[in-house]
């Protein structure tokens, strides 16, 4: 699969890591959501530039205005995709522990996408979608 065509949803954790300079994976996720910025499309879904308000506000400290201008930076590149009754339904009554990887997971399936990128790719073993790790999802698509 060629890696332009390759349609990625991205849990939040991955964004997080960049956002706060995380280590160790700020590397790896950096690296990622510069490839969606420049050679493939990345997705979030919509929910989840509330979740990344919230901590850039709480966690990160940041005043709203500074936070309104992540989230805006991050759609230029990142395109967000809605969230509707049915993904709600079905992460409801999901096998999936965590509601927010269950949302994400059954949007993701909705809108078609190849792949989840997590650091937490166990939480997603139960998904419809596949799920990859940025550093994984860099060597399997872009190590050669």
């Amino acid at each position: 699969m060629e890696s332009r065509n390759i349609k990625v949803l991205i849990d939040t954790n991955v964004i997080l890591d960049v956002m706060m300079n995380r280590a160790p994976h700020y590397g790896s996720s950096s690296a990622f959501l510069k490839l969606c910025s420049s050679q493939m499309p990345g997705l979030i879904t919509a929910t989840q530039t509330k979740d990344i308000f919230y901590l850039l506000e709480t966690v990160g400290k940041k005043s709203s205005s500074e936070a309104k201008a992540f989230i805006r930076k991050l759609t230029d590149n990142i395109k967000a995709i809605n969230v509707n009754m049915s993904d709600v339904s079905y992460a409801l009554d999901s096998e999936i522990d965590d509601y927010e990887d269950a949302l994400i997971a059954f949007c993701g399936k909705r809108h078609k996408v190849d792949y989840i990128i997590t650091r937490n790719e166990n939480d997603f073993i139960k998904s419809p979608v596949p799920a990859l790790s940025p550093q994984a999802f860099l060597e399997q698509f872009f190590s050669k």
